[in-house]
């Protein structure tokens, strides 16, 4: 018996471990991104606007993932669209979506000298009010998170909120 559990032992440690419910490998530094990345998960869905923008750099700039310029967000924009000052091209702000639940699958983590980005899955599902009354929205995607240590250690995402 004792054999069988070595050999057991022995295949088990060999494998890299990640960190729950994710596909990262499980690290000091790798725990603090996530750790980051899920109190902004958690904002969304409270809709802590104050906490979203203490997290997000200055220099923040989002180009939807298209060539279309119409809809860029630098920080003074996505500040606006946060606040409910300006919407979207569904024409709709932050402030209109309710009962908001923000589902994250992390699916890796690289760093180059600069940014961290952060890969990952996530499923959105929230009410916004049309002529129709309030209806419920599901969004399934892929994203990346992109971000930057900032002058006082800190995280602060650069784009893809």
């Amino acid at each position: 018996m004792l054999g069988g559990t070595t050999i057991l032992a022995a295949a088990t440690g060999c494998g890299t471990n990640y960190i729950p419910n994710t596909d990262v490998p499980d690290n000091e530094e790798n725990r603090s991104i996530i750790a980051f990345c899920e109190l902004y998960r958690k904002a969304v869905e409270r809709k802590d606007v104050n906490l979203m923008l203490k997290m997000t750099s200055p220099d923040y700039y989002e180009d939807g993932g298209n060539p279309d310029a119409s809809d860029d967000m630098d920080f003074v924009q996505f500040k606006k669209w946060l606040t409910g000052e300006a919407v979207d091209e569904t024409g709709l702000s932050f402030q209109d979506a309710m009962a908001i639940r923000h589902e994250i699958r992390y699916r890796r983590v690289i760093q180059d000298d600069k940014r961290i980005f952060v890969d990952y899955t996530y499923s959105a599902s929230f009410k916004v009010p049309t002529s129709h009354g309030d209806q419920w929205k599901r969004k399934v995607e892929d994203n990346r998170l992109e971000l930057v240590v900032d002058d006082a250690g800190e995280f602060k995402v650069i784009a893809g909120m």
